[in-house]
C-alpha cells in the first residue's frame, strides 16, 4: 500500500472518529447554523450522496463481483443488491428494535437495547473505515468526497445516539464508535480481503447507508428545516454530478 493513500485514507478515517468523539459539541459549522438546521444541512448531502454516488457505485461494484468471481453467477451478479437489501433490512430491524424496547419500558432505554444499538453500529463504523481504503477508487476526490459525506453521516449517528441514551454514549459509545471507525482503516491497511468480497461489504453498507439516511438524517414533519435540507442536497448534488 503507497504512504501517501495510506496518509490521505488514515485522515478521512481520523476525520469519522473525530465525529463520533466531538458530534453535537462542535461549534465551528454551528456557528452558522443552527443545531437542527446543521443536522438537515448533512441529511441533504447524504441524500445527494446516496442518489448520484451510492447507487451509481452499487452497479459498478456488481461488475466488479462479476469479475472477480471464479464460477458462473446465477442472476449475473444480482446477489450484489440482494446484499444491499440486506444492510437495509439489517438496520431497519436494529432500528425497529429499539423501537419495541422503548415502548416496551415507558421509553426508556434498557442495557440490551444500548448493546444491540452500539454493536450496530461499531460493525457500520468499521466498515465504513475498512472500505475507505480498500473499496474506494484512489483518486483524492473518491477519497474527498466519502470522508465528507460519511462526517456528516457520522455526527447525525453521533447526535441519535446521544439523545436516545444520554450520558451512556456519552461514557462508552462514542469512544466505541470512534475507535471501531479507526480500527477498520487499520484493519485494511493490513489485511486485504479477496478481491470478490470487497463489492459485496460495498453493497451491504451501501444499503445500511441508505436506510441511516432516512432514519437519522432526514428531517422529520416536527423539526426538519426544509431549507437547510435542500441546500445541502442541491449544492452537494452538483459536487458530485460532474465527478461521476
Amino acid at each position: 500500500m503507497e504512504a501517501p493513500r495510506l496518509l490521505e485514507t488514515g485522515l478521512a478515517a481520523l476525520l469519522l472518529a473525530v465525529a463520533f468523539l466531538v458530534g453535537e459539541r462542535t461549534r465551528i459549522l454551528g456557528r452558522l447554523l443552527a443545531p437542527r438546521s446543521l443536522t438537515s444541512f448533512g441529511g441533504g448531502m447524504a441524500a445527494a450522496y446516496v442518489f448520484l454516488h451510492v447507487m451509481p457505485e452499487l452497479h459498478g461494484a456488481r461488475h466488479a463481483f462479476t469479475e472477480a468471481a471464479t464460477v458462473a453467477l446465477p442472476y449475473e451478479g444480482k446477489a450484489i443488491y440482494y446484499l444491499a437489501l440486506a444492510g437495509f433490512l439489517s438496520f431497519y430491524g436494529i432500528r425497529h428494535f429499539h423501537t419495541r424496547q422503548a415502548n416496551a419500558r415507558d421509553s426508556k432505554p434498557d442495557s440490551l437495547d444500548f448493546q444491540v444499538q452500539i454493536g450496530g453500529f461499531a460493525a457500520y463504523a468499521w466498515l465504513m473505515g475498512y472500505l475507505l481504503l480498500r473499496g474506494l477508487e484512489a483518486q483524492h476526490a473518491a477519497i474527498g468526497l466519502y470522508a465528507v459525506a460519511m462526517g456528516f453521516h457520522c455526527l447525525a449517528i453521533n447526535r441519535d445516539l446521544s439523545d436516545e441514551y444520554g450520558s451512556a454514549y456519552r461514557r462508552s459509545g462514542r469512544f466505541i464508535l470512534a475507535g471501531m471507525a479507526l480500527a477498520g482503516w487499520a484493519s485494511a491497511a493490513v489485511l486485504d480481503l479477496p478481491a470478490s468480497l470487497i463489492p459485496l461489504l460495498l453493497a451491504f453498507l451501501s444499503g445500511a447507508v441508505i436506510m441511516n439516511s432516512l432514519i437519522l438524517e432526514l428531517p422529520t414533519e416536527k423539526d426538519g428545516r426544509f431549507w437547510p435540507f435542500l441546500t445541502g442536497g442541491l449544492l452537494y448534488g452538483l459536487v458530485l454530478l460532474p465527478l461521476g
